[in-house]
């Protein structure tokens, strides 16, 4: 503590004496400094108040007591629509404004109530036509035709879908420079086929029809122990159009692996597999003795269709 003899000292005794010595400035105090002035009185301002207007003083709440406005002289200008009772008539109110939205929601609605298409849009300045829109039921993620979407993922190996995609175009570049197929006549294409020189200007058709005219009708399932003796019963039982498609690809791969490799590149797999297509429409590929040896299997297995075990099952 500093000694009250120094100068510091001293200095600190005046300013605490001044501090003492002063008066507090209360309320009261300052009304006998100001007569004239009266205390203001301060209201607490809300927040949500604060939206309203910008001062909260300057709107008054309206009384419910106080009259009504005068009314206005009839030979004003902007004199309002009266009745003959001379009551007030109000304005009625429009119920759509004039713009060119509300125009456009009328239109459809017209066209609905119609029956029409409120989709329909026209063709003025387009080149070419506008694309169907999809079904309730179709999905946009439908880029490729099946068969080629189907054959992709079965040419897929470790999930490389682009390398798959790749020989996909590769197979169908190669179908249409190849020269038209010579169909032997033992071993017929599908009824309806085009004519073979026709074939390379629609690969996709060409692939199409080798697929199919070389998958099975029918497929042999075996039921263990119903022959009796602990023997299998075979049964014939037909095949959906995608399980056929799938079967008789599979066959063309096992048939392309067990090919002796010709040539090199990354283009390698893709004309081995085309040349098998090719191969499969002349009637040469061994996928023909597959698929005959299938037919024999289900033909020698109707006679199991009435066999005891199954007409049991059946009942």
């Amino acid at each position: 503590m500093s000694c009250k003899l120094t100068p510091w000292g001293a200095a600190a005794v005046v300013r605490n004496l001044s501090i003492r010595t002063r008066q507090p400035a209360t309320p009261a105090l300052r009304t006998a400094r100001r007569p004239d002035q009266r205390p203001t009185q301060y209201v607490p301002f809300l927040i949500t108040r604060r939206g309203l207007a910008d001062d909260i003083y300057s709107r008054q709440p309206p009384d419910q007591s106080s009259t009504p406005p005068p009314p206005v002289p009839s030979n004003s200008s902007t004199s309002q629509p009266t009745a003959e009772g001379g009551e007030y008539v109000p304005k009625p109110v429009e119920i759509f404004a004039p713009n060119f939205l509300n125009a456009e929601a009328i239109a459809a609605l017209e066209k609905a109530a119609a029956g029409q298409d409120i989709y329909d849009e026209g063709q003025d300045g387009l080149l070419f036509d506008m694309p169907e829109r999809p079904g309730k039921h179709e999905q946009l993620q439908d880029r490729y035709h099946p068969v080629v979407d189907q054959v992709t993922k079965l040419l897929m190996r470790d999930g490389k879908l682009s390398k798959a995609q790749r020989h996909m175009s590769l197979i169908l570049n190669y179908l249409r420079t190849t020269p038209a197929p010579k169909v032997s006549p033992l071993r017929p294409l599908l009824p309806g086929s085009p004519d073979p020189s026709q074939l390379p200007l629609n690969p996709l058709l060409y692939l199409t029809l080798a697929i199919d005219s070389v998958a099975p009708l029918v497929r042999v399932r075996s039921l263990k122990g119903a022959a009796g003796g602990g023997q299998a019963l075979e049964l014939p039982e037909p095949m959906a159009a995608r399980a056929r498609r799938r079967l008789a690809v599979m066959w063309i791969l096992d048939a392309v692996r067990r090919k002796r490799s010709t040539g090199s590149g990354r283009a390698q797999f893709a004309t081995r597999f085309a040349q098998e297509i090719v191969a499969v429409v002349e009637g040469r590929s061994a996928v023909w003795e597959r698929r005959n040896q299938v037919h024999k299997l289900g033909t020698a297995a109707r006679a199991n269709l009435t066999h005891w075990a199954v007409v049991g099952k059946r009942r």
